[in-house]
């Protein structure tokens, strides 16, 4: 075997290199990384001499009217970038429910009410902090409840490498979770009039695109189309278009058996090795997810203008902001370890041995980073144009970067202690073998 690209020959080149493109963006840090750069540029296009543009741009609509799909550059990124993303979370959930952690009752019952609790005390906090506010600040009661999935497992990803794998596990699960609560609150709580007639028109495309998949159908010619319509008929439904995506997930198989299945390798006795529609797709799609979806709409999303450092602190000074930064720093963190404390009280029910309450701690104010949920629900609370809306957006941005810098500081130094723990275990089987 040729141990790099380029010892290939010249027709496989293009296909060894594109796999080691594809390898290095579906990594966790790649992920968080972009998010994280795109942040940074949007925040300095809307404080620079390029507002104007940036803004220009944002605000540009197209798209057929009569679809009702006449919409800004923003709005394209938040309900049609970010179904592709609510799509690998429903192939996420699926997994989780079919075969993962959340199959078995008992062992996911921890991190899911650790989830409830990170989901309910922030929006307690928010309430409570805007109750007398007045207009409509109490709207986003919602954004400091949501966990950025991409974020938090990049932080886990950099800082650590010796961590115990049931942590990383612990908050994928959460996370999931979280989605699924972010996901219902959104369908339950931010659509204000359904039309009927639409909605019930996408169980068409649904229902054939849920066939098809379970056929082992894979041509992307022939399920894209059935996708778009449902995306577009949930749209017009006025139920939040991203719920689409998740359905979409939700219908594709998770064991690999009759024809919905693909062949990915060779078992060692020479038998064929398969793995799940579900799996796949997430492979496929998650890489578009991660490097150009969620970046376009955080570029698109996270640009508000500060106006210095007095506008700045003016708007770190109102309730909503103060609300986000409370949620998701102390009500993430708060609700998470109480939520896991609570429920291990139950007879029967522990976390993982390999994991100390301080790893638990650590971990729940990773899960305050709660960037691009966040910003959707804050999109959806308040009109783009108000006041409003940039304090969220300076809310969930410094709550955010708050969260990460506290889990970041624990979780390094507990890495660091494994570390140690792992080189000395190295040393003492040495040591018996010599």
């Amino acid at each position: 075997m040729p141990s790099s690209p380029h010892a290939l020959p010249d027709n496989q080149r293009p296909h060894a290199i594109w796999r080691g493109v594809h390898q290095t963006l579906a990594k966790d840090t790649t992920g968080g990384a972009l998010l994280l750069g795109a942040t940074v540029l949007a925040l300095v296009f809307a404080n620079s001499r390029l507002a104007g543009f940036y803004e220009e741009v944002r605000e540009f609509s197209f798209g057929p009217e009569a679809l009702h799909l006449n919409l800004s550059v923003a709005a394209w990124a938040a309900d049609g970038l970010l179904a592709v993303f609510f799509f690998v979370v429903g192939l996420e959930l699926k997994e989780e429910f079919v075969a993962g952690k959340l199959r078995d009752p008992r062992t996911a019952l921890v991190p899911i009410v650790a989830a409830i609790g990170g989901v309910a005390v922030p929006a307690l906090i928010f309430t409570v902090i805007n109750l007398n506010a007045g207009g409509d600040a109490l709207n986003g009661w919602a954004i400091p409840a949501a966990t950025d999935i991409a974020f938090a497992v990049a932080v886990i990803a950099v800082v650590g490498r010796f961590l115990p794998p049931a942590l990383r596990t612990f908050l994928l699960t959460l996370a999931v979770v979280d989605d699924l609560l972010a996901i219902s609150i959104i369908a339950i709580f931010y659509t204000d009039g359904i039309a009927f007639v639409p909605l019930l028109a996408a169980l068409v495309p649904l229902a054939v695109f849920a066939v098809l998949v379970q056929r082992g159908v894979r041509s992307w010619w022939v399920l894209i189309p059935l996708g778009v319509a449902v995306w577009t008929l949930i749209h017009a439904s006025g139920v939040h278009a991203t719920v689409a995506g998740v359905l979409l997930g939700f219908m594709v198989p998770v064991v690999a058996k009759g024809r919905a299945k693909v062949r990915v390798g060779t078992k060692d006795d020479g038998s064929p090795l398969y793995e799940g529609m579900a799996a796949h797709f997430a492979d496929k799609w998650s890489v578009f997810s991660s490097a150009f979806a969620v970046p376009v709409f955080a570029f698109f999303s996270a640009g508000v203008t500060v106006g210095g450092f007095s506008g700045l602190l003016d708007s770190l000074g109102s309730s909503i902001a103060l609300g986000i930064i409370g949620g998701l720093v102390l009500g993430k963190a708060i609700g998470i370890t109480a939520g896991t404390f609570l429920v291990t009280r139950l007879r029967g029910i522990v976390i993982d041995k390999s994991l100390s309450w301080i790893d638990i701690i650590g971990m729940s104010f990773i899960a305050g980073i709660g960037f691009t949920v966040s910003l959707l629900v804050g999109e959806l609370s308040y009109d783009a144009a108000s006041d409003a809306a940039g304090e969220m957006k300076v809310g969930v941005i410094v709550g955010s970067v708050i969260s990460a810098t506290i889990g970041a500081v624990i979780l390094t130094a507990r890495n660091r202690r494994y570390r140690a723990a792992a080189a000395m275990s190295t040393e003492a089987a040495e040591a018996r073998r010599d």
